[in-house]
């Protein structure tokens, strides 16, 4: 799932040609580089074992590169493009923290008010009754709220009947469990829930260490959803997705064109069975590489103090390192957080994985390049997936740093 993710270890181009594509500027393949780029990432792809995967390469002024390798749908001949649709893993997250800070901006809530200010129902951490878990600690992964057995419960299946070449994962539920998200986590991090155990919380207290909980992230978004009034998806399209002309994104297949939407793969011969996130916030968001780079350069252009979605004061916390070294792992010492941003050798930004996808979404605020990866094919049964990845990412690297 996706905290193993956890553990996975261009001003270029200035003889091409550009023109406009929905509003983003995109670098037309005129130039040797992009093409010896587009040969190596094809010879990766015929290589397997990804079965599709897209590429995206920005800056600040907008798209250098974006291409498509491989198959969205084997049995349709469907090839995987920048358009290609997929549910993006833990990128998501980020979304969570651009909309607590636009919640903060609106002055409906501060990151550091207690969750509880907001909720329906009481979180507490049993062994730590005494100390609050705020807003803040859920988005920086140090609430002491742990991801139990119960997470797994999150996964629903969208039809139970499947086909002779269709899997369900072993922890995926039958579509009639599919309960709501506020009901959900109740049973789960709720003082009275019924999934509440001893491995719901860690022994520390709040605050005091990090350690990844996709349930904390859906417990920030609940608490987002009470305090403005508006649902997750609504607040999210308001003040992200529109404003980015991200029409081809959204939260599930009711927002997109699921004709565009990928296949997820075990291998090539047998498809992941389609699946939903009743934590849908935490890593349920479906875009492409071409709608995902609107976003990527956005979040850029904040950084660098451009930015239009929030103010220079929210994108400065955005970006904070936000932990002491006494709050990080001995493992991770050279690592950080930002408010649902991922500081780490990769960048700015947070990666993704889930069932059939690996994702990646950094950029190096030094140079104001950006990249994203996406694939299609699961990583827990062959390694070799992961492999191909990482040669996908460095093989990106060596493309910005040679250029």
């Amino acid at each position: 799932m996706k905290k193993l993710l956890l553990i996975l270890a261009l001003a270029m181009l200035t003889s091409a040609c550009k023109h406009q594509s929905n509003g983003i500027k995109t670098e037309v393949s005129n130039n040797p580089a992009q093409d010896a780029l587009t040969l190596k990432l094809d010879s990766i792809s015929k290589q397997g074992p990804i079965i599709g995967f897209s590429v995206a390469v920005v800056n600040l002024d907008g798209v250098i590169y974006n291409e498509g390798f491989g198959y969205a749908d084997i049995v349709n001949n469907k090839k995987y493009t920048p358009q290609t649709l997929q549910n993006i893993g833990s990128i998501s997250k980020t979304l969570i923290g651009i909309s607590l800070l636009k919640a903060q901006e609106l002055g409906k809530l501060e990151l550091d008010d207690a969750v509880n200010t907001f909720l329906p129902f009481k979180v507490i951490n049993k062994k730590h009754p005494e100390t609050p878990i705020t807003l803040r600690q859920l988005a920086t992964h140090t609430s002491s709220i742990l991801d139990s057995d119960y997470y797994g419960m999150s996964y629903v299946l969208i039809d139970n009947e499947l086909a002779p070449n269709e899997r369900s994962m072993e922890y995926f539920q039958a579509a009639e469990t599919k309960t709501s998200m506020e009901e959900y986590l109740e049973k789960v991090v709720g003082e009275h829930g019924v999934w509440n155990t001893d491995e719901s919380f860690a022994d520390y207290a709040p605050g005091t260490m990090y350690e990844y909980s996709n349930i904390a992230a859906t417990l920030a978004t609940l608490a987002i959803e009470k305090a403005t009034g508006s649902s997750f998806k609504e607040f999210t399209k308001k003040h992200i997705l529109d404003p980015l002309e991200m029409n081809s994104s959204g939260w599930s297949n009711s927002d997109i064109d699921i004709s565009q939407r990928s296949r997820l793969f075990i291998n090539k011969d047998t498809l992941i069975a389609k699946y939903e996130l009743i934590t849908y916030p935490d890593g349920g968001f479906i875009s492409s590489t071409a709608d995902l780079s609107r976003y990527l350069i956005e979040l850029m252009k904040g950084k660098a103090g451009k930015g239009t979605i929030l103010n220079q004061v929210s994108y400065k916390e955005l970006f904070a390192k936000q932990l002491t070294k006494t709050q990080l792992p001995e493992r991770a010492q050279d690592a950080n957080s930002g408010i649902f941003m991922d500081f780490s050798k990769r960048g700015l930004g947070h990666s993704g994985g889930d069932p059939g996808i690996v994702t990646y979404m950094y950029f190096n605020p030094e140079t104001n390049i950006g990249k994203i990866v996406f694939e299609n094919t699961d990583f827990e049964e062959d390694r070799a997936v992961i492999n191909s990845f990482k040669e996908i990412w460095k093989t990106l690297d060596l493309f910005e740093s040679t250029l």
